[in-house]
């Protein structure tokens, strides 16, 4: 592969889920996609093998961890990252309009948003 330049802006934009728009640049170990969600956004209870870290940009995420019973809930904020490990069972909502960088490694054509 050649180094390459990207402009979020200038990459295709599509929307799996209702309340979600993505950008994404996917190399050969790792991807990492550019995610605004609408405050109200769900995405229910799902894992996945990717690593996953979800940087978040603007606005505030709730996730839930470890289960739907039980589950432990995080909030992320700007300036703060989310690390899970592959198979780690997780949910979201989006708390206020929200922005966020998510890494995945490995790549995949599909991550949670894609399975629903």
């Amino acid at each position: 592969m050649k180094p390459t330049k990207h402009a979020w802006a200038d990459l295709p934009m599509d929307a799996p889920m209702p309340n979600l728009e993505r950008r994404r640049v996917i190399g050969a170990h790792a991807m990492i996609s550019h995610v605004r969600l609408q405050r109200g956004f769900v995405l229910g209870m799902h894992q996945h093998d990717n690593e996953q870290f979800v940087c978040v940009l603007s606005g505030r995420i709730r996730f839930t961890l470890g289960g739907a019973e039980g589950g432990r809930k995080v909030d992320v904020g700007p300036g703060e990252v989310l690390h899970l490990p592959g198979n780690a069972p997780h949910a979201a909502e989006a708390l206020e309009d929200t922005v966020v960088l998510d890494i995945f490694s490995p790549p995949s054509a599909e991550t949670g948003i894609d399975r629903r």
